[in-house]
């Protein structure tokens, strides 16, 4: 037996779950490991996450967790998770926790993950994908209808201080598909004329960003991190995951990762439909929402986050040996060039048609 399986097995017994069952639960693109435990009938998760930083993107460089204001323990997923909690959305309840040793036994928000409803094109119950949608765009109009707040509590006397959308973050999104996009799929270094022309574009491009009032953004909303919980109401049917890299930023942020989803096909028109949706609400439920500010930033932070993605696949390919993630390829080319139509982005999509033409 390990020290670390140990050090678990401790924890179980001291919070009651000694005599559960154990089985791991498919992981995600990080070094959190999670277990489905089961005792008496009653459901669990255990989430391990050993204290620590991404591995670094270069020798020369910090990690890029530590550059991109990623979570490298479990404390920023504790207090967001009581701030989701406290606006009556559905974030897993922690039945126990050890924050020294990255150690979290949470409640199980079941199997309807988003992901697989939206492949088979229903809800568990019949429900049609728009209803799913609907109540997604509900959840983050509850999220944004309070002040972003800048210091959350962990509930150990201390507060997880939550961090900005910042230079250091957004330049860091930048470089990925110019550190791994380039070498690795077109087998040729973006040039330093190249990476200075392209982050003099988004310097013009960020004001679009900044603009309108900040608000605490989730950063990963979406299929794979969204559970449906129908027998629930309103904003607490969407289960929440994966929210421990939550940043204050743009109202736009989410909103993208939504409707342009990484792992599954949104087509065009209910992504337009969802996003007429959300701007008629928000205009009636969001203090400061001004529409054409907010599709400027919805199209730049679509675009740019489209551009991160083309990176970190084969980032995933290369470095950490995940080569799943490069058949998506296709889908966020296709969003990217949805973003491009927007006027504000002429300046990059001539780079773009300069550097990457092949945008299929």
């Amino acid at each position: 037996m390990t020290p670390r399986e140990e050090t678990i097995r401790a924890f179980l017994e001291e919070a009651g779950w000694g005599k559960a069952t154990r089985r791991s639960l498919a992981g995600d693109a990080s070094s959190r490991r999670y277990e489905r435990l089961l005792l008496d009938g009653r459901p669990a998760v255990l989430m391990d996450w050993p204290a620590g930083p991404d591995a670094p993107a270069a020798e020369t460089r910090a990690a890029y967790s530590r550059i991109a204001h990623l979570a490298e323990d479990v404390r920023p997923f504790v207090a967001v998770g009581e701030h989701l909690r406290s606006l009556g959305l559905a974030a897993p309840e922690i039945f126990a926790r050890d924050l020294t040793h990255g150690l979290l036994l949470l409640e199980d928000l079941g199997d309807h993950v988003y992901g697989a409803l939206i492949e088979q094109g229903r809800g568990p119950s019949g429900e049609a994908l728009d209803e799913l949608y609907r109540a997604a765009v509900e959840t983050l109009l509850r999220l944004q209808s309070v002040p972003a707040p800048l210091s959350l509590s962990v509930g150990d006397g201390t507060a997880h201080e939550v961090p900005r959308f910042d230079d250091s973050v957004f330049r860091a999104e930048l470089d990925v598909p110019l550190d791994w996009y380039f070498p690795v799929v077109l087998g040729a270094d973006a040039t330093p004329s190249m990476r200075e022309s392209y982050h003099e574009i988004w310097t013009g491009l960020r004001p679009h960003i900044d603009a309108g009032v900040e608000t605490l953004f989730l950063r990963d909303y979406h299929s794979p991190n969204m559970l449906w919980l129908g027998a629930r109401s309103g904003a607490a049917r969407v289960g929440l995951i994966d929210y421990q890299d939550a940043l204050i930023g743009s109202r736009a942020y989410d909103v993208v990762s939504l409707l342009q989803d990484a792992r599954r096909d949104v087509p065009v028109e209910r992504e337009q439909a969802m996003l007429a949706l959300y701007v008629e609400r928000a205009k009636d439920e969001l203090e400061g929402f001004g529409e054409e500010e907010f599709r400027a930033s919805y199209a730049v932070l679509g675009a740019e986050r489209a551009l991160r993605l083309i990176g970190l696949w084969p980032r995933l390919l290369k470095r950490d040996g995940k080569p799943q993630y490069m058949a998506h390829m296709p889908r966020i080319m296709d969003y990217l060039n949805r973003n491009l139509a927007h006027p504000v982005l002429a300046p990059l999509r001539a780079w773009l048609d300069a550097h990457l033409p092949d945008r299929t």
